[in-house]
């Protein structure tokens, strides 16, 4: 079992998901950011103009990169 991973299933630990929502979080004020453990994805709630956008990614890193292009009109 590695620091990041829950029992060898690639589900990130708790303390991993908070610390990346968290820090998301930081980087875009307003967007709220979680881990369902149901879906195994990362998921974020972005206000935008237009209304709130439900946005879903595999990683943080994709996450992070599809709420750039929400919130650049994409």
């Amino acid at each position: 079992m590695t620091s990041d991973q829950d029992a060898g299933n690639g589900e990130p630990t708790p303390a991993m998901r908070t610390a990346t929502a968290r820090g998301l979080q930081e980087q875009f004020p307003g967007v709220r950011v979680w881990y369902g453990k149901a879906t195994g994805s990362w998921w974020a709630m972005v206000p935008l103009r237009d209304g709130p956008r439900l946005l879903e990614a595999e990683t943080p890193q994709r996450l992070r990169d599809a709420i750039l292009n929400a919130r650049a009109g994409g």
